[in-house]
């Protein structure tokens, strides 16, 4: 089978140019996944410092961007996760000071981070995605439980903008549902509901235009929550790396579509579900993955041959690429 458009161990170049800018990491910021945006910012500080590069550490809630000392040339590094991060805000003020930085655009950055937008999106494109309905805060009970009595149960309920799994509840019956809107709408006033699809969790790195190997994620959670993201030494990580194998090429291609119908560049990570069929489907993009020692990014690189320190680095040369072409 052809690699192109998937990554193995052996067709990526494994020597490359170092770039002699500095490298400004923004990390922190104002949003409720704060405390993973400045792991993930250190994880990637330290991987560059060890490679060399020149890092200056910037908290935008700390300190205003436009307010900072910007060389022409600096590379802006986004380690910031959530609201204003990974929503198109700093982006939109990137592009405004004219700062090369990495990951996707402001456009394709809202779009994702927005689900429903992100899964009409998908629907557009003829890409396989949960059913569901956006409930908004002038919604009444009865319509809400209208909406997940359409859909069935199980049932997904999540803030319709949020990431890091906040805010997200699986139901299994009606009665859980007025708890779980409340615990959804503390971090949104649109929530989504959506199909639950039963089945094995799966995740994809994307860096531009190929597709790290798929891993499969075991939990005894119920789902992939916050706490198994980052908390839970028992959740299992299985780094997929036969290309041959019919589900690690279908969710591969279908990482990549979904990004591809987004607009994405750089570095994402796709997140899926196959079910007892077999059948991948698509759950959502996040544009600024997490980098942190329980991410799944630097695992899926690391089963490549990639160091976390390689792994920023092709993120940089990524953002060089297309500031070049933009130019």
């Amino acid at each position: 089978m052809p690699t192109d458009g998937f990554l193995s161990a052996d067709n990526f170049d494994s020597r490359l140019p170092q770039l002699k800018n500095r490298v400004i990491v923004l990390l922190g910021g104002d949003s409720a996944e704060r405390e993973i945006s400045l792991q993930s910012g250190v994880a990637v500080s330290e991987a560059l410092l060890a490679a060399g590069y020149p890092v200056i550490q910037v908290d935008p809630s700390r300190q205003k961007i436009a307010e900072f000392d910007w060389a022409v040339d600096d590379f802006a590094f986004l380690a910031l996760h959530g609201t204003h991060g990974e929503d198109g805000t700093i982006q939109q003020q990137l592009d405004q000071l004219h700062i090369c930085y990495t990951g996707s655009h402001a456009e394709a950055s809202a779009l994702a981070f927005h689900k429903r937008a992100a899964k009409e999106r998908f629907l557009g494109n003829e890409l396989l995605t949960p059913d569901f309905r956006t409930i908004s805060i002038e919604m009444d009970d009865a319509a809400v439980q209208h909406h997940a009595r359409e859909l069935g149960y199980p049932l997904v309920v999540k803030p319709e903008a949020q990431g890091s799994s906040l805010g997200v509840s699986i139901l299994t019956s009606p009665q859980q549902l007025a708890s779980a809107v409340r615990v959804a709408r503390e971090l949104d006033e649109l929530i989504l509901l959506e199909k639950a699809i039963e089945g094995q969790e799966w995740t994809v790195p994307v860096l531009d235009d190929r597709a790290l190997f798929p891993i499969r994620i075991g939990t005894p959670h119920q789902f992939f929550d916050f706490e198994a993201k980052y908390l839970d030494e028992e959740t299992r990580y299985d780094v997929m790396m036969d290309l041959q194998d019919r589900i690690v090429l279908q969710v591969q291609q279908l990482s990549l579509a979904a990004c591809q119908s987004l607009g994405c560049r750089g570095i994402s990570r796709v997140d899926l579900r196959v079910d007892a069929a077999g059948r991948a489907w698509l759950l959502e993009v996040n544009t600024i993955p997490g980098m942190t020692q329980h991410s799944l990014v630097p695992k899926s690189a690391l089963a490549a041959g990639w160091s976390m320190s390689r792994l920023c680095e092709e993120i940089l040369f990524s953002a060089m690429r297309t500031k070049t072409q933009e130019s």
